[in-house]
């Protein structure tokens, strides 16, 4: 295995391929939400489940940018930790 510094110069840290949860109750709701969209799909009208799609693609697309957001805020604060840790500058004052 590469070191972190080596493996995000390559390419190898792929954080969308990765965020799957390994928690088997992923897999199971996973598994409820595709037996609801075909059932939906069989409910409306091709023109409704159209826009039911649309609409979920919308949520997908909200999802997706408050997961990076809170990748981005999580990363930020795990260096600054790390800063603070290495350079002994925990605030404390004395």
């Amino acid at each position: 295995m590469l070191p972190i510094l080596e493996s995000f110069y390559y390419g190898h840290l792929i954080y969308e391929e990765k965020r799957a949860p390994k928690d088997p109750q992923y897999y199971q709701l996973s598994r409820e939400l595709s037996k609801a969209t075909i059932a939906w799909k069989e409910k409306l009208s091709s023109e409704d489940f159209t826009e039911l799609e649309v609409l979920i693609d919308l949520q997908q697309q909200i999802q997706g940018m408050e997961m990076a957001a809170a990748f981005t805020h999580g990363f930020r604060l795990g260096a600054g930790l790390m800063i603070e840790v290495l350079s002994g500058n925990d605030g404390e004052r004395g």
